[in-house]
């Protein structure tokens, strides 16, 4: 990397994006000192047709989950919304985005990965929208950088032609910090799926030595950078 970063804020969905997308990204910079917050939008459980204490019960697995992979991560801070799962489209941009303000606010951080614009999943679609309207470049605002990390099962089964693609341009080489990202997948192991799933545990893996054969190294996540204040 040709810049410091300082704090970040990852801003994913729902539990388990963070893993996947920037798990192994994660572990390596809180190596390094780098201050990481993670906050999940959406609910992630309550699209399920199930009653209402089986749903709260599973809500509570999933976060435990999630607290569980974090903590494996290195992550200081996680915080959980209560948007509904695969139905943020259904919710007002501008209340999503003054939750992402108020995390910002928050933590203060120079740096927000989130995820890609073009995904399937339509939750996906709508934090990046927010975090983009929450970062308009203003004076005197903290954050900096900004970044959207892949999601396998979403980002590439997005169709040709029907958003926009995901173009890699920054790479963060993970070839020290991949077994800590499998490590904290194994948390969220009732979300995996068989091979050739790409939301498999192989799936998983062997993305992460394409992206670092890509680049020249045994493994790395994949990025756009969307900007960056230098």
């Amino acid at each position: 990397m040709n810049f410091k970063l300082q704090s970040i804020l990852v801003l994913a969905a729902h539990p388990d994006d963070e893993v996947l997308g920037c798990g192994g990204t994660i572990a390596k910079l809180a190596d390094e000192g780098v201050i990481i917050h993670v906050a999940f939008l959406a609910d992630g459980i309550f699209s399920r047709s199930d009653e209402q204490t089986i749903l709260q019960e599973k809500l509570q697995i999933r976060r435990t989950a999630a607290q569980k992979a974090c903590t494996l991560l290195g992550v200081k801070s996680l915080s959980f919304g209560d948007f509904p799962d695969n139905r943020m489209d259904t919710v007002a941009l501008l209340d999503i985005t003054k939750a992402v303000e108020s995390l910002i606010t928050e933590h203060q951080v120079d740096t927000v990965f989130t995820h890609h614009a073009g995904d399937l999943n339509v939750d996906h679609r709508r934090v990046h929208e927010a975090v983009v309207t929450a970062c308009r470049p203003q004076n005197g605002y903290p954050v900096k950088t900004l970044l959207s990390f892949e999601v396998p099962s979403s980002t590439e089964w997005q169709l040709t032609g029907s958003a926009p693609p995901f173009t890699p341009n920054w790479f963060v080489d993970i070839s020290a910090t991949l077994n800590r990202k499998m490590a904290a997948l194994e948390a969220y192991a009732a979300e995996l799926r068989d091979w050739p799933h790409p939301r498999s545990r192989q799936g998983v893996e062997h993305l992460a030595h394409w992206r670092g054969a890509t680049v020249g190294v045994d493994a790395a996540e994949a990025f756009i950078l969307g900007r960056q204040l230098a």
